[in-house]
């Protein structure tokens, strides 16, 4: 019996010799609490409880194999990911299957993937290793050459459309920047520069995002069309209260007002469900989950580490403040999940990945220093 103990945990040191035990604790937290949330948003649909723990057992596999990976590794397949990336892309361009107007999917036979999703680490990733590589000399040319790697992804992804997810990839690829130290007046010079141009982006906006942004200024010239989800769900957050109505028990979820509600609007049921103190416990969760990933930043050995920790931490902070503000109504409708915590399996897999990398930064720093 002794021997088998001992075996037993010599397997089990050798699988989470790379994972970080705080980051992990704060993410399964928020999956748990997903899986609840889902549950009730789904009218205890135990088929779609159940794919969700298919997804999550899949990204878990790739961020335990990803955490295994030293970061100098990482930093070798950054640039293959990325013209990777730039050639699924393009092969959406013209081959993409379209869905719901968007043409965002690529069939490779076997399977379909959204070639978007997983630019949302490529693109830190390839503008970490430039950072890098180019440390002891950099320059402001160095900077554009970033800027532009940042915009050509995010214009062909524009292009799906796909506004949510060419947000989402521009602020990790802003993060890279300022934490390479870009100055904040050019920072400041590049806001204003992008508020003078409003009209001439306005135009190139499709009919149904600038109705998204209309909306949000005045839900209730359209109540049954643009501004239906703003509404519905507004007034179930608010029907929360303090304690919220109960799980299982949230009206506007189970009476069907709620549009979308296992994925984009998912926090809408959760804050119907547990109320004001419900959202403060959760935001406490992304909120140890968001430290935990600046502190392992912060302690990173080299600027590639430093620069992919801290654009995934504030990437994720990104995902969960624009999910939120969205479903409060404070932002425009732009279709992104709630992260760990919204149904969907290409999003969970490139959270996870993300967090893999964030762990194999901590892990591998910790065992050269021992």
């Amino acid at each position: 019996m002794t021997k088998v103990t001992a075996m037993i945990r010599r397997v089990w040191k050798n699988l989470t010799a790379y994972v970080d035990g705080p980051l992990l604790g704060g993410v399964m937290l928020l999956v748990f609490t997903g899986l609840l949330t889902l549950y009730s948003a789904s009218d205890g649909s135990w088929p779609r409880v159940l794919a969700q723990i298919i997804n999550l057992g899949v990204a878990l596999a790739i961020m335990w194999v990803v955490a295994n990976v030293p970061p100098q590794r990482l930093m070798r397949v950054a640039v293959p990911l990325y013209f990777l990336g730039l050639m699924l892309l393009v092969g959406v361009a013209f081959f993409g299957e379209v869905v719901n107007g968007a043409r965002r999917w690529l069939d490779l036979g076997v399977t379909r993937i959204q070639p978007s999703e997983f630019m949302k680490v490529g693109v830190p990733l390839m503008l970490a290793w430039y950072f890098d590589k180019n440390e002891a000399t950099l320059r402001l040319r160095d900077y554009a050459i970033a800027t532009l790697l940042l915009l050509v992804p995010v214009g062909l992804i524009v292009r799906q459309p796909d506004l949510g997810t060419a947000v989402l990839i521009t602020a990790s690829g802003l993060f890279v920047l300022f934490l390479a130290g870009l100055s904040w007046k050019i920072m400041a010079g590049l806001a204003l520069a992008a508020g003078a141009a409003a009209p001439l982006l306005w135009s190139l906006l499709h009919d149904y995002q600038r109705r998204r942004i209309l909306t949000l200024l005045d839900p209730m010239q359209d109540p049954l069309g643009a501004g239906y989800h703003t509404i519905q769900s507004t007034i179930a957050v608010g029907s929360g209260g303090g304690l919220g109505k109960g799980w299982m028990a949230g009206t506007q979820s189970h009476l069907e007002f709620i549009p979308e509600r296992t994925t984009d609007f998912i926090f809408a049921v959760y804050s119907e469900e547990f109320g004001l103190l419900g959202n403060t416990i959760l935001l406490l969760m992304f909120t140890t989950v968001i430290a935990r990933g600046l502190v392992i930043s912060a302690n990173a050995p080299n600027l590639f580490s430093r620069l992919i920790a801290g654009a995934i931490t504030l990437t994720f902070f990104t995902y969960a403040f624009v999910n939120m503000g969205m479903v409060s109504g404070i932002l425009p409708v732009v279709g992104v999940p709630l992260p760990l915590v919204s149904y969907g399996g290409t999003s969970m897999v490139t959270l996870m990945l993300g967090f893999g990398i964030l762990m194999s930064i901590q892990t591998h720093k910790r065992l050269l220093q021992t």
